[in-house]
Order: C-alpha cells, then structure tokens, then sequence
C-alpha cells in the first residue's frame, strides 16, 4: 500500500491550488470561511441558540446548526450573509487587482 503525503496549506489560495482549483474557487472559499468565522463568533459572544438564530434569519435550525459547525457545503453564500444581517452586522467588501 503506498503511503499518502500530508499536504499542508495555510490560505485560500493555497488550498484552491493543492485541490486544482481556480484562484477564483480560492478567493470564494475565503469569503464563506470569513463569513461562516465571524456568524459563529458572532453567536457564541450573543450566546444565542441555533433555534433564536434561525428566527432571525428566517430560515431552519437545522441550517444555522450547519453554519456554527461549519458544515456548509449545502449553504449558499446568500443564506450567510442573511444570518449575517439579521445577527445585526453587515459585510464589507474590499476589491483588489488579483495576483
């Protein structure tokens, strides 16, 4: 059995690449991790329940527990930002030439 070699990335961008994807793949990873960081963070200082949460944003329990354990592969970026707003907080958004 051949052994796999561990890969260690330490951004977006890196991880986009190790996987072969896009750099634009990369910069949407980071702002739905950037997203997804600061919800959790957001109801962990509020100490909110998913179900309060859920209220908020208009939108199932079972959704938010998947956003607070970061398991948002089925969660589109615009549910996030919603849940983002109704927790009272906006996004900011910065453009720059990419790399």
């Amino acid at each position: 059995m051949r052994k796999s070699k561990a890969v260690v990335v330490k951004t977006p961008a890196e991880l986009a690449k190790a996987l072969g994807l896009t750099p634009a793949d990369g910069a949407e990873i980071e702002l739905r991790s950037n997203l997804n960081s600061k919800i959790a963070e957001i109801v962990a200082r509020k100490r909110l329940t998913h179900n309060q949460v859920a209220k908020l944003a208009r939108t199932s329990r079972t959704r938010v527990t998947a956003i607070t354990n970061r398991n948002t592969k089925d969660i589109s970026t615009d549910l996030l930002l919603r849940v983002l707003y109704a927790l009272g907080y906006t996004a900011r958004i910065t453009f720059q030439r990419a790399a």
